[in-house]
């Protein structure tokens, strides 16, 4: 094969780094900016805040001395009026923190308390067993999760145990281990299916009463989660009281057992900061970026005059000021678009929350669902005259604080259906209008989908039973079969 150079025109789109740093700005919340700016602000020296402008702050020292002085002169009395050197002064005026010597002032200590494997680890300690037997309980009891369940299969759990401790231990041994842990509290934890989680607590808890829930459970398991009562009733010869007491006592186990052992101060809560702050202000609706925690930047002067500096004399640059040179230009560059990056994240945020609110007026007026106009994120794209993933990225991870409550940007993206007299309504109305008729129909006779799609059908919106099974399932309805109580 012969070769050859060919020449080629090709038309490539690239990002410069400015453009890279406006987009990852723009896609995270206000949270992660202000860690974003702090960490810019301890790898670059050449940034600061305007609050640490030190002319600033010698204006506010110099006005304040004036002030204080201004002050004592025009005072009428003076503090040697009201001071009396004779006057003893109470010794526990004198003590830290004004306590007398009779006050003992003492820390109360603060405990977080322990953890759920931390509680089951205690328990083991009661519990006599060898030292080898001890550390394979200690293993499977790390293996237990959150709800209390080894949902790992104990041939796996060996397997484990031989590649990483070199222990060779059967499948049977770790079972035995297993029932001791299951005698622990509480009741049901270490159970590796609900069944048998089902059947712990009944062993604890009720100690041979209650046969008809038992046999439930043991042989018509599931039936029961399926909810088929009337073939557990025939099979069982059961009266419809007989029934209905057995499953009341089901209902009250614990299906989590994990979870009735939980520690408010060891859970980690997610917390919201809004970046977008949306108030009524004399009727009408008025926008602002939360930049609450958000600093104002600036460059340092100080830089900017080594540079200049450090220019005026090129002629007689060594190495070590040329690097410096360098140095300084770079890390001024770097803060001269990072600056620009957080004012170009502020204007596009502005903007297109401003046309969201445009467009869904009606709704934040009051917060009616019912109001919320159908909307994508190509209708933004075009009002804005920006990309779709530009708005993608705005509307991602970002919340709204309104006068009705805080919500995320996503939340008013809906897609939109017409309704027989030919207006576009959205499918979150359609929703809000399924999650009202299953809230209030008869649990004992609970809306079938075609039920629901005629009653939708009756109010105008015509939509097939499978489009309400898709609205059904993204509320997180289970089907009228599961949402039947006695």
């Amino acid at each position: 094969m012969k070769q050859k150079l060919i020449l080629q025109q090709k038309l490539l789109q690239k990002l410069s780094p400015q453009q890279i740093q406006v987009i990852k700005l723009l896609e995270i919340p206000t949270l992660q900016l202000e860690q974003r700016i702090k960490k810019e602000l301890e790898e670059n020296p050449v940034l600061e805040l305007e609050s640490d402008s030190p002319q600033e702050e010698e204006n506010i020292e110099v006005r304040d001395d004036a002030d204080v002085d201004s002050d004592i002169d025009n005072d009428e009395f003076t503090y040697d009026d009201y001071y009396d050197e004779d006057e003893d002064i109470p010794s526990y005026k004198l003590n830290t923190n004004n306590y007398s010597k009779d006050d003992v002032h003492v820390d109360i200590p603060f405990s977080v308390g322990i953890s759920f494997h931390e509680f089951l680890i205690e328990q083991l300690g009661m519990v006599s067993l060898s030292e080898d037997d001890r550390l394979l309980a200690e293993y499977i009891i790390g293996n237990i999760d959150d709800d209390g369940y080894l949902r790992r299969d104990l041939l796996a759990i060996s397997d484990d145990l031989a590649f990483n401790l070199n222990i060779e231990v059967s499948e049977d041994k770790l079972y035995t281990i297993l029932k001791i842990i299951q005698d622990f509290d509480p009741p049901g934890v270490g159970a590796r299916d609900l069944r048998e989680c089902l059947l712990i607590q009944f062993s604890k808890k009720y100690k041979g009463e209650n046969d008809v829930a038992h046999t439930i459970v043991t042989e018509f398991f599931d039936e029961f989660t399926k909810k088929h009562y009337s073939k557990i009733q025939s099979r069982l010869e059961l009266t419809d009281e007989e029934l209905k007491d057995a499953i009341d006592h089901i209902l009250k186990l614990n299906p989590k057992p994990g979870s009735s052992y939980s520690n408010p101060l060891n859970k980690s809560n997610q917390h919201i900061v809004p970046d977008f702050i949306l108030e009524i202000v004399d009727g009408d609706l008025a926008l602002s970026l939360n930049q609450r925690n958000v600093p104002e930047l600036r460059i340092n002067e100080t830089y900017l005059s080594m540079l200049r500096a450090l220019g005026e004399n090129h002629k007689n640059k060594n190495k070590n000021k040329k690097e410096a040179v360098k140095f300084v230009k770079e890390k001024l560059d770097s803060a001269k678009w990072f600056i620009d990056a957080l004012q170009q994240r502020q204007t596009t945020l502005l903007l297109t929350m401003s046309e969201i609110i445009n467009f869904q007026k009606e709704y934040f007026q009051d917060g009616d669902e019912t109001r919320l106009r159908p909307m994508i994120l190509k209708d933004i794209a075009e009002r804005t005259g920006l990309d779709i993933s530009t708005i993608s990225r705005v509307s991602n991870s970002k919340y709204i604080q309104t006068h009705f409550g805080i919500y995320p940007l996503k939340y008013f993206f809906s897609e939109g259906l017409q309704k027989d007299d030919g207006e576009e309504v959205s499918t979150r109305e359609i929703k809000k209008i399924l999650q009202d008729c299953i809230d209030n129909e008869d649990k004992k006779k609970p809306l079938t989908d075609d039920k629901l799609a005629n009653i939708l059908k009756e109010k105008s919106y015509n939509i097939a039973r499978r489009t309400v099974a898709k609205y059904r399932e993204q509320l997180g309805i289970p089907v009228a079969r599961l949402r039947k109580e006695l």
